[in-house]
């Protein structure tokens, strides 16, 4: 308990406030242990209280029950409405009242005749509800003939009722004389605790106050130390943010201090000359990275400009396949390395994936059947690039490469209310459940046969489209299984601006 008023009380507050603490804790606990025993003084009278309360009760239901006797004898001489309901009111709460006693055998004289009351009760209530019917019923004798056998059972009740009363007088009275004794235990007991809880209190002042003083002798021996010339004092622990605390913590970073300025000195050169040599290493790797970046932005302008020149050269030559293959190569990979940090109108994207398809059948003999169905006014739609390429790259690598006999893909664009649909789908190998949820994932690594690809995966445009959109959910795979193909599904927001664009052809 000490160490808990220490951890959360006794270190953050003023020598002042602690001995105010300590004057608010004793006078607490003091009025803590009173109200203590005076709830236990307050059980024990409501025990005493409860002792003969059960006396009444008895009374009560004999009163009740005589009044049931006497509503129903007055209905029975004047059959007047207002006796009528007397009876059922005080029926009523009769039958509140038995519900209270005992239903159950026990090993006890008095459980055993609430018992017999409560029967007793239960079958006299329908005898006078039996007597009252009669008698609206006019049937004379039937009513005479209950009412003699309800007043017999009112006079067992009533001999049951005074045995019981007497019986729980006798009981009540012998434990009235116990709860008296145990009241005066608890007085001389009161007496004994508050004298040991003043004690208690007086001890953990001390206790305290003593705390309090501790710190003091141990901050002057340390003082008396660093006045001598030794720094290298060890100070006494100063846990609390007292007067004695602030001050001996204030002493103790003073010469901390003060053993540091020599130190930071002695080092201060060092640091100089590791800073300059830093600067001149960071100088060469950014003037290396300058140059990287240079030969970066070289590299690609020189494949574009020599695919120009090949495209040149071969219409020159009159080779008008080649020159269209080779100037469809150079929009292709300007498109890339333009678009990957940029917006795309969605014509640029279907551009993207005519020219690689375009590539493909040359490269492959014309084997791929391309179908694009394209709804009009959505051409102009602004929507991340590189998305759609990468999905048909998909197709053709994984799903039609081994069956380009008869292989076909269709692109699909339209509307969809407020969203773009857009469905790339295949006649390839298909994929299983367990393909599909390691695609969306994003467990499925590229292999070296995929080498020669643009690099851009499913799991870069899932990402892409979650970062754009800022939500998940627009991209879905579906097939049947293996051997009938696969269905990839884009679903986007109308986003972005109106612009010139192309026709397409289907």
């Amino acid at each position: 308990m000490l160490k808990k008023i220490r951890d959360k009380i006794w270190n953050e507050n003023s020598i002042q406030n602690k001995i105010k603490w300590i004057q608010v804790m004793m006078m607490i606990f003091i009025l803590v242990m009173n109200l203590i025993i005076y709830q236990q003084i307050n059980k024990t009278v409501q025990r005493i209280d409860a002792v003969f309360s059960s006396n009444v009760t008895v009374n009560e239901l004999s009163e009740k029950l005589e009044q049931i006797q006497n509503s129903v004898y007055e209905y029975l001489n004047t059959k007047s409405s207002v006796a009528l309901e007397n009876y059922y009111r005080y029926e009523q709460e009769y039958r509140e009242q038995i519900e209270k006693l005992n239903n159950v055998n026990m090993d006890s004289t008095v459980k055993m005749l609430e018992k017999n009351i409560r029967n007793m009760s239960e079958t006299y209530l329908e005898k006078t509800d039996e007597t009252v019917q009669a008698k609206r019923g006019r049937n004379v004798e039937k009513y005479r003939s209950s009412y003699e056998d309800e007043t017999q059972l009112y006079q067992y009740i009533e001999s049951y009722m005074y045995q019981l009363n007497n019986l729980r007088f006798h009981t009540n009275s012998e434990n009235y004389q116990t709860l008296l004794k145990v009241m005066s235990a608890m007085e001389f007991m009161s007496i004994v605790i508050i004298i040991i809880v003043c004690m208690i209190c007086l001890f953990v002042a001390v206790l305290l106050i003593r705390d309090m003083i501790g710190p003091l002798a141990g901050l002057s021996v340390a003082a008396n130390k660093v006045a001598a010339g030794d720094f290298n004092v060890e100070f006494p622990e100063a846990a609390a943010n007292d007067e004695v605390g602030i001050v001996t913590k204030a002493f103790h970073k003073m010469v901390e201090s003060i053993k540091e300025y020599i130190e930071k000195q002695r080092v201060s050169m060092e640091n100089e000359v590791r800073m300059k040599e830093r600067e001149l290493s960071m100088e060469a790797h950014l003037k290396d990275a300058q140059l990287k970046y240079l030969q970066a932005q070289i590299n690609p302008h020189f494949l574009f400009n020599s695919l120009n020149a090949g495209a040149q050269l071969a219409a020159m030559e009159d080779a008008e396949k080649t020159g269209i293959f080779v100037e469809r190569m150079a929009d292709f990979f300007r498109y890339n390395v333009k678009k990957m940090q940029e917006d795309a109108n969605l014509y640029e994207e279907i551009e993207a994936v005519d020219n690689y398809i375009y590539i493909l059948n040359v490269r492959f003999a014309g084997d791929i059947h391309y179908e694009k169905i394209i709804d009009p006014d959505v051409e102009n739609i602004l929507v991340p690039s590189m998305i759609l390429q990468p999905i048909v790259e998909n197709a053709v690598t994984h799903g039609i490469r081994n069956q380009m006999d008869n292989a076909y893909i269709t692109l699909r664009v339209e509307r969809q209310e407020n969203q773009l649909r857009i469905t790339v789908k295949d006649n390839g190998i298909g994929m299983t459940q367990s393909q599909i949820q390691a695609v969306m994932a994003g467990n499925v690594q590229q292999t070296r046969k995929e080498s020669d690809s643009t690099g851009i995966g499913m799991d870069n445009v899932i990402k892409r489209l979650q970062l754009y959109y800022k939500k998940e959910g627009l991209f879905s795979i579906y097939s049947e299984g293996l051997g009938k193909g696969t269905e990839v599904t884009i679903l986007l927001p109308f986003t972005g601006g109106e612009q010139n664009v192309p026709d397409f052809d289907s």
